[in-house]
C-alpha cells in the first residue's frame, strides 16, 4: 500500500468519518476517549507516512523525537535561566530540520533530506512557538504526550492550519456540552462541505480542466511577443490565483471540519481574501494563522528587539525594516528560487506602500472621498496586485522566460 495523502479524493472522507465515528459518539454522549484518539492518530499517520514507502514516516518519527529533546531540554534548562542568546541557540536548532528540507532542491543533495515529510513546515512552526512561549513564562509546563498530540494532531499535520499550543490545549482537556458539540458538528459539516465544492469541484475545474490549457496557449506566445507576455499570461495569472485559493483554501476547510467532528475548534485559515480593501487587510484573512504566526513570534519581537535596543528612532523605519525582514523570510521558507524571494519582496513593497498611502490619507482624509465607489475600487485594485504577486509565485514566468 503507497502513502496515502491526507484529503487527497473523496473516498478519503468515507473512511476517515468511519475512524471518527467512536470519537463523533463519545462526545455526543460527554466522553472523549483518549486511548481511542491516540488509535486513530496512529492509524492515520501509518496511512499518511508509513505506507510503501517508510522514508516520510521514519524522518517523521525522527523529527518529533528531535524537536521533543530541544523543547525538554529548553524547559528543564527556562526553570533557572533566561539567557537570550541560549534560547535563540534553541529557536535555530528547532529551525535546522526545516533547512536542510528547503536547501535539499538548491543543493541536490539528497544526504540532507532527512527530515523530507509533509507537513514540517506546520510543525516546526509549532516547536519553534512552545519555545517561544516557554521563554516568555506562559508555558511553564507541558508533557510527552501533550507535545506529542499537539504536533501530531492529525486533522492539520499535513495542510495546517496552525494551531498555538494552549489554545489547543483548553480544546482537548475539556469535553463540550451538548449544544456545544451539537454547534460543532453543524459547523464541521458545512465546513466539510464546501471543502469538498472548493478543492475537488472548483479546484478541479480552475486547476485540472482550465489552467493547463492557458498555460499552453501562454506558452505559444513566447517567442511572438516581447518578453513573451501576452493576454493569455494575464488570463494565466488569474486562472492560477483562483486554482490557488480554492485548492488550499478546501484543504484548510477539510482540516477545521474535521477538528470540529474532534470537539477541537481548530482556527480557521481564510476570511474572503479576495475581499480585502488593501494588502494589510489581505493578510489579515489570507492564511490567516500563518500569517499570525509570523507577525506574532518574528515581525513583533524584531519590532520590540530595535526598539528596546534603540538601534534606529524612527518608527516608520523600523516598521519598513521589518517588512522586508518578514516577507523576505516568508520567501525563503517557500524555496530558494529567484520568484519565491521576488514574491516576498514585492509583498514588503506593497506593506510600505500601503502603509504609506494611510499616513497621507490620514492627514487629509478632509480632501480625499471615501464611498461606496473608492471601496470597490480599492478591493479591485487590491485583488489585482495580489493575482500578480500568485503569477510571480507560481513560477510560470521562470518557465516562460528562462526554461
Amino acid at each position: 500500500m503507497d502513502n496515502i495523502t491526507p484529503y487527497s479524493s473523496p473516498h478519503y472522507f468515507i473512511y476517515l468519518l468511519l475512524l471518527l465515528l467512536p470519537i463523533i459518539i463519545g462526545l455526543w454522549f460527554g466522553k472523549r476517549f483518549k486511548a481511542y484518539d491516540f488509535f486513530a492518530t496512529v492509524v492515520i499517520l501509518i496511512t499518511a507516512f508509513f505506507g510503501g514507502n517508510m522514508t516520510q514516516g521514519i524522518s517523521l518519527l525522527c523529527y518529533v523525537l528531535y524537536e521533543m529533546l530541544l523543547v525538554f531540554i529548553f524547559l528543564s534548562y527556562r526553570k533557572k535561566h533566561n539567557n537570550f542568546w541560549i534560547f535563540t541557540m534553541f529557536v535555530i536548532l528547532a529551525i535546522v530540520p526545516l533547512v536542510f528540507v528547503k536547501l535539499d532542491p538548491l543543493l541536490k543533495n539528497q544526504t540532507i533530506s532527512l527530515f523530507g515529510f509533509m507537513g514540517i513546515s506546520y510543525l516546526t512552526f509549532k516547536s519553534v512557538e512552545i519555545i517561544m512561549e516557554i521563554r516568555d513564562g506562559v508555558i511553564k509546563k507541558i508533557t510527552p504526550y501533550e507535545f506529542g498530540r499537539f504536533l501530531l494532531f492529525f486533522p492539520t499535520i499535513t495542510s495546517g492550519p496552525i494551531d498555538r499550543f494552549r489554545r489547543f490545549q483548553k480544546d482537548v482537556d475539556k469535553v463540550p456540552s451538548r449544544e456545544e458539540y451539537v454547534e460543532l458538528l453543524h459547523s464541521g459539516v458545512d465546513k466539510l462541505m464546501k471543502g469538498l465544492l472548493y478543492k475537488f469541484i472548483i479546484g478541479y475545474f480552475f486547476g485540472t480542466l482550465l489552467l493547463p490549457k492557458v498555460q499552453i496557449l501562454a506558452m505559444s506566445y513566447r517567442y511572438q511577443a516581447p518578453l513573451g507576455l501576452s493576454w493569455w499570461v494575464l488570463a494565466y495569472m488569474y486562472v492560477y490565483s483562483m486554482y490557488l485559493f480554492f485548492d488550499f483554501a478546501g484543504y484548510s476547510l477539510f482540516a477545521v471540519a474535521i477538528s470540529n467532528f474532534m470537539g477541537i475548534k481548530t482556527p480557521m485559515n481564510f476570511n474572503a481574501p479576495f475581499k480585502s480593501k488593501n494588502i494589510k487587510d489581505f493578510w489579515n484573512r489570507w492564511h490567516m494563522t500563518l500569517s499570525f504566526w509570523f507577525r506574532d513570534f518574528i515581525y513583533m519581537r524584531l519590532m520590540f528587539t530595535i526598539i528596546k535596543h534603540k538601534w534606529i528612532k524612527n518608527r516608520v523605519t523600523i516598521a519598513n525594516l521589518g517588512y522586508v525582514a518578514l516577507f523576505l523570510i516568508m520567501g525563503f521558507w517557500h524555496g530558494e528560487t529567484w520568484y519565491y524571494i521576488v514574491y516576498g519582496i514585492f509583498h514588503a513593497i506593497a506593506m510600505i506602500t500601503n502603509d504609506a498611502w494611510l499616513r497621507y490619507k490620514k492627514k487629509h482624509r478632509e480632501s480625499i472621498p471615501s464611498n461606496k465607489f473608492t471601496h470597490a475600487f480599492a478591493v479591485f485594485l487590491t485583488f489585482n496586485i495580489v493575482c500578480f504577486s500568485f503569477l510571480i509565485f507560481s513560477g510560470f514566468l521562470n518557465t516562460l522566460w528562462f526554461s
